[in-house]
């Protein structure tokens, strides 16, 4: 099954990289796992499972603040965010021109902030 595929059993469930680019959008200016969790809507086994990949593949840092973690996007996560966009607008462009394709097009949230990162 494609990623930008969707089911009719579950119209609203989200893929992969649709939650790692929520994940870099909270992330963007550093914030705590907590606020990740909840804003994301993951659990703390999916959050965890998250962080640690996302960590991994460096699109996403720990930063020490007042002893506390804080999770920050990196560059090359800022890279990915943008273009998660482009992708999801070009998406949604041929989406409108063909009209109902079964593409699940993301968020306004996660589009409105085109060329942000350059």
């Amino acid at each position: 099954m494609s990623p930008w595929s969707s089911t009719a059993s579950s119209p609203k469930r989200r893929d992969k990289l649709y939650i790692m680019a929520e994940v870099l959008d909270i992330a963007k200016d550093g914030t705590l796992k907590t606020q990740i969790m909840y804003r994301a809507n993951l659990s703390f086994t999916q959050l965890n499972e998250y962080l640690a990949f996302m960590l991994k593949i460096r699109l996403l840092q720990t930063l020490d603040q007042n002893r506390k973690e804080i999770y920050k996007a990196t560059e090359k996560g800022l890279d990915f965010l943008q273009r998660y966009r482009e992708i999801s607008e070009l998406l949604k462009t041929e989406n409108e021109d063909n009209g109902k394709n079964g593409v699940k097009i993301p968020p306004p949230h996660l589009l409105n902030k085109k060329n942000q990162f350059y």
